[in-house]
């Protein structure tokens, strides 16, 4: 896929480097997620934690609608051992999280998946960290 063809993202100076540890880590067993989450990090703008209040983060709470089904979602991004699909909380290396990260309301993304058509997310609201959990 062509960056080109990809929002702008910005990942916050807080989250940054442990997204980076993470991947490198996960690149022992490289897979597809893994690959575009590594793709989305090479090409975020990196910013100050003040500056993210409306950007998909670890720890944000997001809507989206998912252009695939055009369903609607609530979920939280979260660091993998914290993910519980049955509590709507997604990892960051999760094909959902690694699209959403670094986005901003309004903005969507069409990637590439391993099986079937491409998929597009767009992302209609981002809550910070202190807003509950949806229900499952």
């Amino acid at each position: 896929m062509n960056t080109g063809d990809l929002p702008p993202i910005s990942i916050p100076a807080g989250d940054y480097d442990r997204l980076i540890a993470l991947v490198d880590a996960a690149e022992r067993a490289p897979t597809p997620v893994v690959d575009f989450l590594a793709q989305e990090l090479n090409r975020a703008e990196v910013v100050a934690d003040d500056q993210c209040p409306n950007i998909v983060r670890v720890g944000s709470l997001v809507a989206y609608r998912d252009g695939a089904n055009d369903r609607y979602r609530t979920v939280r991004l979260v660091w993998p051992l914290e993910a519980d699909v049955n509590r709507n909380r997604i990892s960051v290396l999760s094909p959902v999280g690694a699209a959403l990260l670094g986005m901003s309301p309004g903005q969507s993304i069409t990637w590439p998946r391993p099986v079937g058509e491409p998929r597009t997310l767009t992302v209609l609201a981002v809550y910070g960290s202190d807003m509950p959990d949806p229900a499952a």
